[in-house]
């Protein structure tokens, strides 16, 4: 589990398709990750399979390419990092579980005095789940949600968090991958039995 506080922007060193799925291997700042761990990538979690000082190789399974931007992931692009949490951390964003719902693309981009109100479109599966004052995850950030919209939403994107990571360096039209609240998700299920 994770909250979608990114810790860093690591860069694709190698990608390597493979029997379905793909590995990736990602430079990154951290040390002493264990064989096994979850780091959230770009707000997929994903296990660590190699580790060393600058580097970890991870797995991307056919699942995760069909559901997320990772099919089009080239050697050098930048990706989001963050370290599953411990028991006691603080959560300073929201419970991201790092299992994404599916791909929105970034349709227009507005300053607004240092910050940039950021207009996002979503598949139909995600927009019911868009709740204004609610929290998604882009990228694996943890961001609120500003307004909703037909087949969209909007929300800032403060200077510190586009200077630390890949959200600033968006253009039109990219592909991002969305995580939707988990809560909403459970209450939906919870309670359809009822709605009838």
């Amino acid at each position: 589990m994770f909250s979608g506080i990114v810790e860093a922007v690591g860069r694709i060193r190698e990608v390597d398709a493979a029997r379905g799925g793909t590995r990736l291997r990602i430079a990154a700042p951290f040390s002493g990750l264990a064989l096994g761990e979850s780091v959230c990538v770009s707000g997929v979690c994903l296990t660590v399979v190699i580790a060393s000082a600058e580097s970890f190789d991870v797995e991307v399974s056919a699942e995760t390419l069909r559901r997320s931007r990772f099919s089009t992931l080239r050697t050098g692009d930048p990706v989001n990092l963050e370290r599953s949490l411990r028991l006691g951390d603080r959560l300073s964003g929201h419970l991201v579980f790092g299992h994404v719902d599916g791909v929105g693309r970034l349709a227009s981009i507005a300053l607004e005095g240092d910050s940039r109100l950021c207009r996002f479109e979503v598949p139909d599966s995600i927009e019911r789940y868009l709740v204004e004052k609610g929290s998604i995850a882009v990228d694996g950030v943890s961001l609120t949600v500003f307004q909703c919209e037909s087949r969209g939403f909007s929300s800032s994107i403060i200077p510190h968090t586009a200077n630390l990571t890949t959200l600033g360096g968006l253009r039109l039209g990219d592909p991002v991958n969305l995580e939707s609240d988990m809560i909403a998700r459970y209450v939906e299920r919870l309670a359809s039995p009822y709605a009838k």
